[in-house]
């Protein structure tokens, strides 16, 4: 029964003209029973099993083995020259190579990349000549089926990468569509190029093989033609073999198109394809294999479908090492009329023939250009008798042989032998068994004809051991003349079964394709036949049997070939594939290593533009405010010393007989009192321009300037010289050098030395401080000490040690009443004296010194005036905090107090009956010079009073606030006023000492208790930033191992196991990362979780934060990415292509061109490369411009190169999706983080449409905008949130967060926004008051929001602290707001006191919160809220300098309920917060409360020092204070 198989590469309808059954190009079905056996890809089938090390898979090696190119050179090498014994012809050689080609290819390697190197012996004289001894031949193993090799039942098998079958597939190829490649589709014949008689050249997709030519180095396609064998241009010889079967098919084609002009293409494709492959089967076993084997196939019988043709392996060896015994070194070529033509050789004289091993892969042979050519090649070959059969392999072969890699060379010798290895192949002994042969006993039952003292060399490489001689080498050692015993049997067994055991053989006559009259006519076809119809020669030519040249046949050669009368062969060369590259590759990772650089720079050049914009408005304020103080003076720049910069300065000299020298801001820097000069000594440089002077000033520093020109200086002394004479000073002018005038000057950093030398000793003297502890001085200290001591002080110096200016009216007095001797200068006893006063003195003589330094007039009575000039005096140091009203007011209720509103001039006694209640601050009461050593600070004694929980009410004697430990009841209608009169005595006690007993811990329990409340603190963020890190740990690992030791079959690991490591392990953390970054920034979720129980777990006021240090540990992973592909690149561009293709299966083929892709291909010609390139380019500007310092001076920047976060996640897609390892993974991390941040976008986008009017605009002091706006319906917010606004009147749709001042249940928004950088500022211009004062005209604003952050749980305290600074106070004017009115309508609060805290610089500085807190206080029924207003410019409280202020401060308090310079009834303290003993004393005042919320909010330095005094309180096993901070 004929069965007909329909293949889907037919076209529709082209079986039905066709009577049989078409055969399958890649080999499967042709046994119906098993339908792989003998198909392409199928594995070897062994004669014998296989013999591994391991029994599984692992090569014999050495030294179980011998050296194979030992081998080669011991057994294989000898002269050339022989003549075969039974005259076969090199046209036999050849055509038994491609018969090979036709059944059987393992050349291809496998994956992943395995080798079995050889090693060449030191000394090689063709390998290693330099006897180097490091010479490795690369040798990669076979592609195997990945279903063998797993145990030792199931050992590696290799995989046949062609049809086993004799079905032309050499000619039409082993697959559809490479055979589709090969057609032409017209009139049933196979492609060719511009001549007929060629196929085309490999172009494009054909998977032809393309090594380089190893004596050329030529590459690339062309010249090489398409075949159905893969490496069918290997030499000219084989390549003339393919070209006769080309042609002879299309010759069926045309015949067959003559004979039946009505069929298509395809019937006559497949008729003539069927004849070509009948006739090819036909001469290859009933004509060549008998002429190779001296042995005849039994008749054939019928098709056997229980034989298995699968080739084996031991035939694969026998039959190839065999013809490599028999090919030549040279080729001839001739005509038709027997002339043996000369051979064109590129670069060398003619030769006699072809040399064989400057043919391989050679290219547009100039010898075979035309078909002429290539006929003469085939003649010649058919005259050619080929070398003996025996041991001996030309060098053309075993030295010469086509190299892989990077070497051109090769042995192919040791190269078969190492095939047979990594085939596995059995010991020569067990395949004779095998086989039914009989094992050798002895070695010189080897072969009679060998020489003894190859057998010795043979021999004593194995040991003398029969049972460890390799197959391969005993198979051609046996033979001589024909193959041995061994090889006989093997191959003429493998040729029976593929015979017999092919459905399609044409001798069956079961298969219906060809009648007996065709079969017998295919039968009498010979290759003679097939070359005379192919290239028109006369049959009398050619011999009967071209596979051997007998006497009397035509065209004898002209002599055997020998190595010595052809051209050399060209000698090995090894090619470095990183050559020339290496200063190319430094720099493309130099320059991706400068992206941040030039981000950097890029960056500074938009803050240096910003910063020009300020600087111009700075300028225009400054030139406003020369207008209103114009000035006449000399410009000139002061040379302050060595090593410094020169600065400019103005000179004026002033009528009271002064020089006044002023900075450019035209701030007094010193005045010279020239008066107390006597002699004015100038010093006028002589060299370099003429234009430095130098005045001596004694008892000061020297006055060095430096003028434009000689005439401007010039200029100046002739000033000097007029007043000199005007005030009767004498006047003295001399000249010097310049470098000498430099150093004869006394710089203003030697008078410091001098000053510090002084103040050294003078503090020793007043605190009885030894000597020794006053610091160390140098050798010459005795000298410098009398210098020091001997100097005097000017008025200058003496302002800049009290941190004042020189004019203040404090210095004026202070330093009139110090200078007893009126000289103008304070000597050492003069400042002993003063000082000794205000450190040691009672409180009665700094209250006389006071009363003396303010009493004018010197009549002993201090004037009411002059007591109004002394607060004068302290008020000009507090910037003028009072108004002259107010100054008044408290002179008159100061007065009015004592008793004195009478009195017009007051006693001493009556001073200090004024100052009767404040004893303890004018005890405490010192002077305070800057620059005192830190030995002495801690001599100064210094008290600050706090909270304390005994009194109920009012104020201690120091006038701070005491707060009530007791709440009253809810409900409660008293109100208890906290300022007033002291109602009974107190006595002052150390408010910072514990009142009950504690328990002294150990250094060791402080930091086992600090680090419990710090993880009980940060117990959320620990387990949160522990998960998340564990998980980017997790995958990091994850995809390490798996690519490390769990990969797919590519061998990347094999080829850069660290590069892989760090890339593949870092992209998946990355990837991790990057995606879930993005739910840091969904704030409509962030908000709404807050409000969940969600957020007793995830702490989400840390959302920022966490971002950050998401960017951070996801930048540091993609250097390390970066660094990883930099390793892989190297290493990628050194690869060979054998490699690269197992790596990366789906972007590059091995086809033969072994030379690998660049690194500049890597790095921008992939898209992986391109985008991860692009990816850094990115990343580089993001993390840049969002740095603190550039987001501070250019938000627009850092708001306009966030927003690359779009183009970063599509590079981030494009960069994980081009899989050139894996399949893309990153949506599995992206997808749902996207989705999320998709929805939380889509709900800030639906508010952002709507516009929002605004109903009212202020500008407040201190550049501070007051904006109230409308509620949008729905919107609903907490004390504490913030939103977003955006203005596009300002041409900019950046949006920018500030918090909201308003409460809950107010009906509008407000906001309070600071103008600092330049959006707020335009912002601050637009919101001027408009003309008609209506609210229409203001521009409108659009909102996002209401966000949530750790500020609005306050309310979950009992007790919260709230810390602002600067314009960090406004969520607390929220807060404070929200707190009164839900007490006010008797909400239930857990918050039960709240201690707000204002740190501010001036009380100016934010007079709008004055206003909310003066609301707050009114409203403050049930004192829940206690303010204490810190302001940071007045000095230190008990410093002489703000104490009066301090007591007047005290007394509005006591007088007026409020402070004198808030208006408020809140508390107002000079300095800085000292946090820790006010968090200590909140202990005392509330020792029920284990609990307290602290939240700040302002500069960093300031939420440093509440979490630093956090830490130090939660030491203790007390109060746990747990600390929410938001910087600005």
């Amino acid at each position: 029964m004929q069965m007909v198989l329909i293949g889907p590469w037919d076209p529709v309808g082209a079986q039905q003209s066709l009577s049989w059954e078409v055969q399958r190009y890649d080999g499967w079905f042709n046994n119906l029973r098993h339908h792989e056996r003998g198909s392409a890809g199928s594995r070897l089938q062994r004669l014998v099993p296989a013999t591994y090390s391991d029994g599984v898979y692992q090569p014999l090696r050495e030294p179980h083995v011998p050296n194979s190119r030992r081998i080669s050179n011991a057994a294989m090498k000898g002269a050339s020259g022989n003549a075969s014994l039974q005259n076969r012809t090199v046209l036999g050689v050849f055509f038994g190579y491609h018969v090979l080609s036709e059944v059987v290819s393992v050349e291809l390697p496998g994956c992943p990349a395995e080798f079995m190197n050889i090693r060449i012996p030191k000394g090689d004289e063709v390998f290693d000549p330099d006897y180097t001894g490091n010479v490795v031949l690369p040798f990669q193993r076979s592609e195997w089926d990945p279903h063998t090799g797993e145990s030792p039942n199931n050992p590696r098998d290799q995989i046949n990468q062609v049809t086993s079958w004799l079905d032309g597939s050499a000619i039409y190829g082993s697959s559809h569509s490479w055979n589709d490649a090969l057609r032409s589709f017209s009139g049933g014949e196979l492609a060719s190029g511009s001549d007929p008689a060629f196929p085309r050249d490999t172009q494009g997709s054909y998977l032809m093989w393309t090594a380089p030519d190893p004596s050329t180095g030529q590459r690339g396609p062309q010249g090489l033609y398409v075949f159905g064998a893969q490496r069918g241009n290997q030499n000219p010889f084989l390549q003339a073999v393919g070209l006769l079967w080309f042609r002879y098919h299309n010759l069926w084609a045309q015949r067959l198109a003559r004979e039946h002009p009505t069929w298509g293409d395809e019937e006559l494709f497949q008729h003539a394809r069927k004849r070509v492959i009948a006739t090819y089967q036909n001469i290859a076993l009933y004509e060549w294999l008998p002429s190779f084997l001296n042995k005849t196939p039994p008749a054939y019988e019928r098709y056997k479908s229980f034989l298995d043709p699968s080739i084996s392996p031991e035939f694969l060896a026998a039959s190839k090492q065999f013809f490599s015994t028999m090919v030549p070194p040279g080729v001839y070529m001739r005509n038709t009329s027997c002339h043996f033509q000369a051979i064109i050789n590129q670069g060398q004289n003619d030769s006699l023939a072809f040399r064989v091993c400057n043919s391989y892969w050679s290219r547009e042979n100039p010898n075979l250009s035309s078909a002429e050519a290539v006929d003469e090649l085939l003649l010649g070959m058919a005259s050619q008798i080929s070398e003996r059969e025996d041991r001996i392999v030309v060098q053309d072969l075993r030295d010469y042989w086509p190299g892989p890699g990077k070497y051109s060379r090769t042995d192919y010798v040791a190269s078969s032998i190492q095939r047979g290895r990594d085939l596995g192949l059995p010991s020569y002994n067990r395949a004779l068994e095998a086989m039914g042969l009989k094992p050798l006993q002895n070695w010189s039952d080897l072969n009679s004809n060998l020489e003894p003292e190859i057998l010795e060399a043979i021999a004593t490489l194995y040991n003398h051991s029969l049972s460890h001689l390799e197959l391969l080498p005993g198979g051609l050692l046996e033979s001589y003349g024909s193959p041995g015993p061994l090889f006989s049997n093997i191959v003429f067994e493998q040729f029976v079964r593929l015979r017999d055991g092919d459905r399609y053989w044409f001798e069956n006559t079961r298969n219906g394709l060809f009648t007996d009259d065709e079969i017998a006519e295919i039968r009498n076809t010979t290759l003679h036949d097939v070359l005379v119809a192919v290239t028109n020669v006369d049959p009398d030519d050619l011999q009967p049997n071209v596979f051997f040249w007998l006497d009397g046949a035509p065209c004898p050669q002209p002599q055997q070939l020998k190595d010595d009368i052809l051209p050399p062969c060209v000698n090995m060369t090894v090619l470095d594939y990183f050559k020339g590259r290496g200063a190319g590759f430094g720099l493309t990772v130099i320059a991706l290593c400068l992206f941040p650089l030039v981000s950097l720079f890029i960056a500074w050049v938009v803050a240096h533009f910003r910063g020009r914009e300020f600087k111009k408005l700075q300028k225009k304020e400054k030139q406003n405010i020369k207008k209103e103080m114009p000035m006449e003076g000399v410009a000139a720049m002061e040379w302050p010393g060595p090593g410094t910069r020169s600065r400019p300065v103005y000179l004026q000299l002033l009528p009271e007989s002064s020089l006044q020298v002023l900075d450019e801001q035209h701030s007094v820097i010193r005045i010279i009192q020239l008066q107390s000069l006597k002699q004015m000594n100038l010093i006028q440089s002589n060299n370099k321009g003429r234009r430095t002077l130098l005045l001596k000033i004694p008892k000061e520093y020297d006055l060095v300037l430096m003028f434009n020109s000689e005439e401007e200086r010039g200029i100046f002394i002739q000033h000097l010289r007029g007043y000199c004479a005007h005030w009767d000073l004498d006047f003295e002018l001399s000249d010097m050098r310049e470098q000498d005038l430099l150093k004869n000057a006394v710089t203003k950093q030697q008078r410091e030395h001098i000053l510090e030398t002084f103040f050294r000793h003078l503090f020793a003297q007043v605190l009885d401080i030894d000597r020794a502890d006053a610091g160390s001085l140098p050798l010459d200290s005795s000298q410098k000490v009398r210098e020091a001591l001997a100097c005097e002080l000017s008025r200058t110096e003496f302002a800049e040690s009290l941190g004042l200016k020189p004019q203040a009216m404090f210095v004026e007095s202070m330093f009139s009443l110090a200078d007893k001797d009126k000289n103008g200068y304070l000597s050492f006893r003069e400042f002993l004296d003063i000082l000794v006063i205000f450190m040691k003195g009672s409180p009665e003589d700094k209250s006389k010194i006071m009363f003396t330094m303010y009493d004018l007039d010197k009549n002993g009575f201090l004037s009411k005036e002059e007591f109004s000039t002394m607060m004068r005096s302290f008020i000009e140091i507090s910037n003028n905090c009072l108004s002259k009203a107010q100054l008044a007011e408290v002179v008159e209720s100061m007065f009015q107090e004592s008793g004195f509103q009478d009195k017009e001039e007051l006693t001493w006694e009556d001073f200090h009956f004024m100052l009767r209640d404040h004893d303890s601050e004018l005890r405490f009461t010192q002077l305070c010079v800057k620059g005192v050593p830190d030995i002495f600070k801690q001599n100064i004694s210094n008290r600050i009073s706090f909270i304390d929980k005994s009194r109920k009410g009012g104020i201690n004697s120091n006038g701070d606030e005491i707060l009530s430990s007791e709440t009253p009841k809810p409900g409660s209608t008293g109100i208890r006023k906290r300022f007033g009169k002291k109602a009974h005595t107190y006595t002052p006690r150390p408010y910072t000492e514990a009142q009950r007993e504690k328990f002294q811990r150990g250094k060791l329990s402080q930091k086992l208790q600090q680090f419990k409340r710090f993880v009980e603190n940060y117990r959320r963020h620990i387990v949160c930033a522990a998960i998340f890190s564990g998980i980017a740990a997790g995958v990091f690992v994850m995809q390490a191992y798996y690519y490390a030791f769990a990969s797919p079959s590519t061998g990347i690991s094999q080829t850069t196991l660290v590069g892989i490591i760090i890339s593949r392990g870092t992209a998946a953390s990355i990837s991790f990362m990057f995606s879930y970054i993005l739910l840091t920034m969904c704030r409509n979720l962030i908000t709404f979780l807050r409000e969940t129980f969600v957020n007793r777990y995830v702490p989400f006021d840390a959302a920022v934060d966490f971002h950050r240090w998401i960017a951070m540990a996801a930048v540091t992973l993609a250097i390390l990415h970066s660094a990883g592909h930099v390793v892989n690149i190297y290493i990628f561009s050194v690869s060979p292509l054998s490699v690269l293709s197992c790596v990366f299966p789906h972007v590059f083929v091995n086809d033969g061109s072994q030379l690998p892709n660049t690194f500049y291909w890597w790095f921008f010609e992939s898209i992986p490369g391109m985008s991860g390139v692009l990816l850094l380019a990115v990343l580089a500007i993001m993390y840049v411009f969002a740095s603190h310092y550039f987001r501070r001076r250019s938000f627009q920047g850092f708001w306009l190169t966030h927003h690359l976060y779009i183009v970063l996640y599509i590079l981030l897609i494009i960069h994980g999706s081009f899989a050139l390892i894996q399949l893309p993974s990153f949506y599995l991390y992206f997808l749902v983080p996207a989705l999320i941040y998709c929805g939380d976008k889509l709900v800030s986008l639906s508010r952002k449409k709507v516009e929002i009017s605004v109903l009212k605009a202020e500008l407040l002091p201190s550049g501070v905008t007051y904006l109230q706006f409308q509620r949008p319906q729905g919107f609903e917010y907490k004390s504490g949130q913030w939103v977003r606004i955006a203005c596009l009147s300002l041409g900019t749709t950046e949006y920018h967060p500030f918090t909201l001042t308003s409460a809950p249940h107010e009906d509008t928004l407000s906001l309070h926004i600071r103008a600092v950088g330049p959006w707020t500022t335009r912002l601050r211009e637009i919101y001027s008051l408009p003309s008609g004062n209506s609210s229409t005209l203001y521009p409108k604003l659009y909102l996002d929001g209401p966000f949530g952050e750790g500020h609005q749980e306050w309310h979950k305290f009992e007790v919260s602290v709230l810390v602002g600074g600067g314009i960090g106070v406004t969520p607390f004017a929220s807060i404070l707001k929200d707190l009164v009115f839900k007490s006010s309508v008797n909400s239930q609060l857990l918050c039960k006191k709240i201690y707000f805290i204002w740190v501010t610089r001036t009380q100016k500085q934010f007079e709008w919160l004055a206003d909310i807190i003066r609301e707050v206080e009114e409203n403050d029924l049930q004192e829940l809220v206690s303010v204490h207003i810190y302001i940071t410019q007045l000095a230190e409280k008990f410093d002489l300098r703000t104490t009066m202020l301090y007591i007047c401060e005290r007394h509005f308090q006591k007088v007026l309920n409020q402070s004198l310079f808030t208006g408020l009834r809140s508390i107002t303290h000079f300095g800085r917060p000292p946090f820790g003993p006010f968090f200590n004393s909140l202990q005392e005042v509330h020792p029920e409360v284990r609990k307290i919320g602290v939240f700040s909010c302002g500069p960093p330095g300031m939420t440093k020092n509440v979490e630093k005094a956090c830490q130090l309180i939660n030491r203790q096993d007390r109060a746990h204070f747990i600390h929410h901070y938001e910087n600005f």
